[in-house]
C-alpha cells in the first residue's frame, strides 16, 4: 500500500499519523480539536500537516466531519462494518476523504459515534479481538459496542466522564472531589453501590458522609467515579461476560476494575494500533 496520513480529529486534540505499510513512521499531537478550528480554516490545517508530515493522501476520521468540524459528513447506520464506511467516504479532493462516523436506532433510542468505529472496527481487523464480541471505549462520551461477524450491531453512549467533571467543577460536591482518582477501595465501594442504580440518591450521600464524618473526603473523588463507572457497566453487563477495554492504562485500569468486580472479564487494547489497523484497511477498501 502507498503511504498516507490518517488524522484522528476530536473535539479537543488530534492525533496525526504518517502510516506506510500499516505501520506508523511519523506522528504527531495537538489541542488543535474540532472545537478551536473555524471551518474556514481547515484547508490550511491540513496543509500544515501534509507540510510536516509528507504531501500524501489523508484521511480525516472523528469531529471533523460533525457540525462543528470542516463539513457535516452523513453517518453510516448501524449495522454496519469497515467496508461500509469504506464506501461512503465523504470526497473533499481527489486526495483527501473524511471517514463518515456511525449512527443507531432502537425505539426511543438513538446514539452517534464518531472516530470510535475505526478504532473498535480496528481493533476487530487487526485480530485484537474477536469478531463477536463486546468491545467498551471510556471517555468523556464511554462508548459500548456489540460486534457480529466483524460489523457493529449495535452501540450506547454513556456520559460517565462527562458527568464526573461537571460533578468535580460544579455544585454541591465540587469541593470534596478535587483529590485523584485512585482504582483502589474506595473506588471499588463505589463501584458496589453504583451498581444499585440508585445514581441521583447516591450521588448525594457522598456530601451527606462527609458532613457526617462517616467518609474521608480524601477518597470522595474515588467512590464518586467508582459510583458513575459502576452504574454504567452495571447497565451493559452480565456476570461472565467478557469485555474488550479501548483506553489510556490509567482509565482502562478503572474500568477494568469495575468490570471484573461486577462478575466480568474484562481485556484491554491498545487504541492506538486498533485505530491504525482500522484506518489502513479504510483506506485499502477505497483505493
Amino acid at each position: 500500500m502507498s503511504p498516507f496520513i490518517a488524522v484522528d480529529w476530536g473535539t479537543t486534540n488530534r492525533r496525526a499519523f504518517r502510516i506506510e505499510n500499516g505501520s506508523v513512521v511519523a506522528t504527531e499531537r495537538d489541542d488543535r480539536g474540532a472545537a478551536t478550528v473555524a471551518a474556514d480554516e481547515y484547508e490550511a490545517e491540513v496543509a500544515g500537516i501534509r507540510d510536516r508530515l509528507g504531501d500524501l493522501p489523508m484521511l480525516l476520521a472523528g469531529m471533523v466531519g460533525s457540525n462543528i468540524g470542516w463539513r457535516s459528513v452523513p453517518y453510516v447506520a448501524a449495522p454496519a462494518g469497515l467496508p461500509q464506511i469504506a464506501a461512503a467516504l465523504d470526497r473533499v479532493d481527489a486526495r483527501t476523504a473524511i471517514v463518515p462516523g456511525l449512527s443507531y436506532r432502537d425505539g426511543l433510542h438513538a446514539d452517534v459515534m464518531r472516530g470510535e468505529e475505526v478504532q473498535l472496527l480496528g481493533a476487530v481487523a487487526a485480530g485484537l479481538v474477536p469478531p463477536d464480541a463486546l468491545l467498551c471505549q471510556p471517555g468523556t462520551h464511554c462508548k459500548w459496542a456489540t460486534v457480529e461477524a466483524g460489523a457493529i450491531i449495535r452501540f450506547t453512549t454513556a456520559m460517565t466522564g462527562e458527568l464526573f467533571a461537571l460533578l468535580r467543577a460544579h455544585g454541591v460536591l465540587s469541593r470534596q472531589l478535587g483529590h485523584p482518582v485512585k482504582p483502589g477501595a474506595a473506588f471499588l465501594d463505589g463501584v458496589a453501590e453504583g451498581a444499585k442504580r440508585d445514581l441521583a440518591a447516591s450521588l448525594f450521600a457522598i456530601r451527606a458522609r462527609g458532613v457526617l464524618g462517616l467518609a474521608d473526603d480524601a477518597d470522595a473523588a474515588s467512590f464518586a467515579s467508582g459510583l458513575l463507572i459502576g452504574a454504567d457497566t452495571a447497565a451493559r453487563i452480565e456476570p461472565g461476560a467478557t469485555v474488550h477495554i479501548l483506553a489510556d492504562p490509567a482509565l482502562g485500569a478503572l474500568y477494568a476494575g469495575a468490570i471484573d468486580a461486577l462478575g466480568g472479564t474484562a481485556h484491554h487494547i491498545e487504541s492506538q494500533a486498533a485505530f491504525v489497523a482500522g484506518i489502513t484497511r479504510i483506506q485499502d477498501l477505497a483505493a
